[in-house]
């Protein structure tokens, strides 16, 4: 088994007692003394802070580089404000989703963006960036950490440290001066929840990590909970709910693809944009649905979904939802089964269990507009 990589607050998360385990190809925290159900209501009802150090940070400078991205992003990065941050995906040929990221515009002038990519995409991402835009300056920022602060008093304990936060908006994206050195910072994250992504120098991540954990309003998180978070948020988590085997209209994102992308002068040009295009005009043979089964037991990641005897799809991510006191799930079914409030059938352990079609989120976002 290849040896796992260790953020800057692996030391930390030890000594407050996190279980760990193995995620991406690092070690990471699932859980701390509080537990997967606490650690989640905490984030929804106070603060929580969350290591997310193993993402890959990219930094993309050069001559005309939103039009660069373009090429390969079928997002508006040309249409991007400066100091704000969007939501965007790499695709193949085939239309199907190679890695989802964040991007923000950070300097127009030097065409200098920051993009935030999934740990387990580091690897190809970067290489794939290179030879896409082989005239630009991309390097991958191994001396950041990176953390999430989320919940509804994210910004009054962040602002102690930081009072600039405060005017901060949905994905904007600033640089702040602090005892912990530069700080980049974008009101995001990825539970639903009002909060932030804190990029910091690798040499003083335990110590702002530090600062906020003193705060009355703040717990350490682990991955238990993040995934439970982002489920009620109606969130993908890429290598099950996405990957290079669905497109973005299948998995109900084309609300990511803005207007720009889709008709007029640059509409289209990125890899597999005639599939796209053709699926957001003339829909696709499946669908991302929320799923919400009877009773009390979730129907996780790989359960078949029936109507009848017919397979119609299956389920893709699957958990309690402790806000909503109750089972949740996503996946795919065939498009006709999509509508909510369609009844299907999951089988969980060789029995057929109700389960109904729903709309996302299942909760509602919290986000600071």
């Amino acid at each position: 088994m290849p040896e796992l990589n260790r953020t800057p607050l692996y030391d930390l998360h030890a000594s407050l007692g996190a279980k760990m385990v193995p995620f991406a190809g690092y070690e990471m925290p699932v859980q701390y003394a509080l537990g997967v159900m606490k650690e989640h209501l905490w984030t929804r009802q106070h603060a929580g802070l969350f290591d997310v150090s193993h993402m890959g940070q990219i930094w993309i400078a050069g001559p005309d580089t939103a039009n660069a991205l373009e090429r390969v992003l079928p997002q508006s990065v040309a249409g991007l404000k400066p100091g704000r941050q969007r939501y965007g995906f790499l695709t193949n040929d085939a239309g199907g989703i190679i890695d989802d990221l964040m991007f923000a515009n950070v300097d127009p002038e030097a065409g200098r963006f920051h993009v935030i990519v999934n740990a387990a995409g580091k690897k190809h991402v970067l290489p794939y960036l290179l030879e896409a835009i082989p005239d630009h300056r991309i390097e991958m920022s191994d001396h950041l950490a990176l953390l999430a602060l989320q919940g509804p008093e994210a910004e009054v304990t962040l602002a102690r440290l930081v009072p600039g936060v405060a005017d901060m908006a949905f994905m904007d994206f600033g640089t702040f001066e602090s005892d912990y050195g530069p700080l980049d910072v974008t009101r995001s994250g990825y539970t639903g929840e009002d909060g932030f992504e804190i990029s910091v120098e690798r040499q003083h991540a335990v110590a702002l990590a530090e600062a906020l954990l003193a705060m009355d309003e703040v717990q350490p998180i682990g991955l238990g909970a993040r995934d439970s978070l982002r489920l009620e948020a109606g969130l993908c988590l890429y290598g099950n709910d996405i990957d290079t085997t669905t497109t973005p209209v299948e998995a109900a994102l084309e609300w990511a693809i803005q207007k720009a992308r889709r008709e007029g002068d640059r509409a289209g040009g990125f890899p597999g944009a005639d599939i796209i295009l053709d699926q957001l005009a003339n829909g696709a043979p499946r669908r991302r649905v929320g799923l919400l089964p009877e009773g009390r037991a979730p129907m996780r990641d790989g359960t078949e979904l029936f109507a009848g005897d017919t397979k119609v799809g299956h389920v893709t991510s699957g958990a309690y939802g402790p806000s909503l006191e109750r089972p949740v799930s996503m996946g795919y079914v065939a498009t006709e089964y999509a509508e909510t409030g369609t009844k299907l059938e999951g089988e969980v352990r060789g029995k057929r269990m109700p389960v109904t079609v729903a709309d996302m989120p299942f909760r509602p976002s919290n986000y600071k507009r």
